[in-house]
């Protein structure tokens, strides 16, 4: 993960408060102002507009398909987040560098949306599982790891429809303070929305139930420990959700493909921008060298123009089921 340096983050707070200085900022009559780091936050507060009839300015941030780890905010960014209405972020390690956006925001009424803290009785530790690559030591030394004294807990809470809910109760509410007038239109919206997560959480358990596996194996970074955790579902991977490793050892591409030999696995997942070599290599090492490779989509890198060409949370959720239920036969 990125971790920004107290002079770097004043720096660009500094930048900031010029741009503000010279271009306006909250409170001068404008449209309501509302900025999402990472497309489900995005997605979610849509369906939550509805019509919109406020015609809100809605931002996605991490609109250039960088994820969430990689991110590295300009000061226009942080000119944006300052000045507006509502801010909604997802409050992990990875946005550390928010804390010091927030402090020096020009919008003193800001109201703030921190998905972890509104998840915090549901959040999960990222865990080091048996045959994961470990992280380099230089990556401890620069405050990268993911043990539970840091507070490491998994950053990917979208990927759960639970988690989803949750949170979408919560931005009807933050939406409803910062446009009182149509507070009540954004509960209704945000209730018809929660039925619909509601339903696909309802086929996602049923899927799982009516598998024969419940182990799934990925040759590649593992976000989905929210969702495995709904359902039951056991997991092996290469990586931790937030590793900033690329390149397996021996020793763990050998302990995956003995786990697709001993569990009789017929697919294997990856995630989206996988090249799959990893993949392959682990494959050439099993016994029948036959298993199938499938993709689980995370939403890390997907961005305002994917969502203008008709994807979805619940679109991209719908897509993991059906990945899902072929993994789990």
């Amino acid at each position: 993960m990125k971790r920004y340096t107290a002079l770097a983050a004043a720096l660009l707070i500094l930048a900031a408060a010029c741009l503000v200085s010279c271009s306006g900022g909250a409170g001068d009559g404008g449209r309501i102002s509302i900025v999402a780091t990472v497309f489900p936050e995005y997605d979610w507060i849509k369906n939550i507009l509805g019509d919109d009839p406020a015609g809100v300015e809605l931002t996605l941030l991490l609109d250039s398909g960088s994820d969430l780890h990689s991110f590295q905010p300009t000061a226009a960014d942080i000119m944006k987040i300052s000045s507006c209405d509502l801010f909604v972020y997802v409050g992990g390690e990875s946005d550390e560098w928010i804390k010091d956006a927030l402090s020096g925001a020009s919008n003193k009424n800001m109201t703030v949306v921190n998905l972890m803290e509104v998840l915090d009785g549901s959040l999960r530790i990222e865990e080091e599982k048996e045959g994961m690559q470990e992280e380099e030591e230089e990556e401890e030394e620069h405050g990268h790891g993911h043990g539970e004294d840091e507070g490491g807990y998994d950053e990917h809470v979208w990927l759960s429809l639970r988690n989803a809910k949750a949170v979408c109760a919560e931005l009807a509410k933050a939406l409803g303070k910062v446009d009182p007038q149509n507070a009540a239109l954004y509960m209704s919206n945000a209730e018809a929305y929660c039925a619909e997560l509601e339903a696909l959480d309802a086929e996602y358990a049923a899927a799982v139930a009516a598998g024969s596996i419940k182990t799934l194996l990925f040759c590649d970074r593992f976000p989905f420990r929210y969702l495995t955790a709904d359902y039951g579902l056991d997991y092996y991977a290469a990586f931790a959700g937030c590793s900033a490793e690329t390149e397996a050892s021996f020793e763990t591409v050998i302990f995956l493909a003995k786990k697709i030999d001993e569990l009789g696995l017929h697919t294997v997942l990856t995630t989206e921008g996988s090249d799959g070599r990893l993949a392959s290599t682990v494959i050439q090492n099993t016994a029948r060298k036959d298993t199938a490779v499938a993709v689980l989509d995370s939403m890390q890198g997907t961005t305002s123009r994917d969502a203008a060409s008709g994807v979805t949370y619940l679109s991209v959720m719908r897509s993991n089921l059906e990945v899902l239920r072929e993994a789990l036969k």
